[in-house]
């Protein structure tokens, strides 16, 4: 048995040192995931109070309406732009997407008319159509606003009013969840692309021809090289996991043990595709568009960066098959929700029945040349 898992030992080595040699396949292996987390981290990782880009425009000379510029500048819902001074400079920003809406304060703004005790006036939202959403939430927001204003004034008894209460748990963070999404595409990219650019070279160069006239069994080939893909898939997410952690603050709610379990074994099934994608294929002109079918739907259709329940339920039903489908989802499960090995049995269990059919396969198409 010793000297059958010696040559298993042997081309793990090998293919270990081979990979460490190689810039490009280094580059796609850690560097080039790590691209990935730092844009999407960059635009989810960091979660900040709503805010709008605003024009504030006061047609009041009123001290009320000076002091209410002031406190509207230093909140930070309100981000103005000071260097607008009109309404057309206003509707030309509004009109490229540079402001969300703008605030324009009447002439009569904080004057005290005669017969009241204090200051009214009307501020009016101005927003483009594209952007009604937002100008309709910074009105709601302006409204709350005044709201707080007018009490300082007037005492009006409110007969009925909403009460908000935490429920005290931790909700989904948006990096969170793109980041299980993240975890997938890149097994998913080590398992597919390596070897479907690997194993055509390999061949055109010869060398699995020579490999099969020693006495080196398939089965033997193969386990080396899922070995050692396991070992860089384990570097791989270890490096972006350091990174989301220090850099983007990833709340890990599971345990680290079904998360390793989880990357070895979706790494030797989606490996398993590559094998079968690049162990069949001649040359690189055939592996190459084999692989981005295979590739892409499960990308787009696994929930990699978008849920799979904003779908349709026809769609939802296809993809619940695909094997890259059990990966993100049992990622996000551990990540987010804190879910153990035994509570993902069933996501396991397809990833266990997928292995068996893709190596299956893999055994049956592989070409020594």
């Amino acid at each position: 048995m010793q000297k059958k898992l010696l040559p298993v030992i042997t081309f793990a080595k090998i293919d270990i040192r081979r990979l460490f040699r190689d810039k490009v396949a280094i580059f796609f292996t850690f560097v080039f995931p790590l691209i990935f987390l730092f844009v999407f981290g960059g635009i989810f990782g960091r979660e900040s109070d709503v805010s709008f880009n605003v024009a504030l425009i006061n047609n009041s000379k009123s001290d009320f309406a000076n002091s209410f510029v002031k406190q509207v500048d230093e909140n930070d819902v309100f981000k103005v732009k000071a260097d607008i001074k009109n309404v057309d400079d206003a509707k030309e920003r509004m009109n490229r997407g540079e402001l969300d809406a703008t605030i324009i304060l009447l002439e009569d703004f904080g004057v005290v008319h005669s017969g009241k005790l204090h200051p009214t006036g009307q501020a009016e939202v101005l927003y483009d159509q594209s952007n009604q959403q937002a100008g309709q939430t910074l009105a709601a927001v302006l409204d709350g606003v005044f709201r707080g204003i007018n009490a300082k004034f007037v005492s009006t008894e409110m007969p009925f009013n909403v009460k908000t209460t935490s429920t005290a748990t931790a909700g989904l963070r948006q990096f969170d969840f793109i980041f299980s999404g993240l975890l997938g595409f890149s097994i998913l990219s080590l398992g597919i692309f390596g070897p479907t650019n690997v194993f055509p070279k390999l061949k055109q160069k010869g060398v699995l021809r020579r490999y099969h006239t020693t006495t080196l069994k398939v089965w033997q080939y193969f386990m080396g090289n899922v070995l050692s893909n396991i070992f860089v898939g384990i570097l791989s997410v270890t490096t972006m996991f350091i990174v989301a952690l220090l850099v983007f603050d990833l709340n890990m709610r599971g345990d680290y043990l079904s998360l390793l379990l989880l990357v070895i074994l979706g790494t030797t099934v989606l490996f398993g595709v590559g094998l079968a994608v690049g162990g069949w294929a001649k040359n690189e002109n055939q592996a190459a568009p084999l692989a981005n079918l295979v590739t892409f739907p499960m990308m787009f259709l696994s929930g990699t960066f978008f849920p799979r329940f904003m779908m349709p339920e026809w769609l939802q039903s296809v993809s619940e098959f695909l094997p890259l489908t059990p990966v993100v989802d049992s990622a996000r499960l551990i990540i987010t929700e804190g879910k153990t090995l035994f509570d993902l049995l069933p996501q396991f269990g397809m990833l266990a029945a997928w292995a068996f059919v893709i190596y299956f396969i893999a055994f049956r198409v592989f070409r020594w040349e």
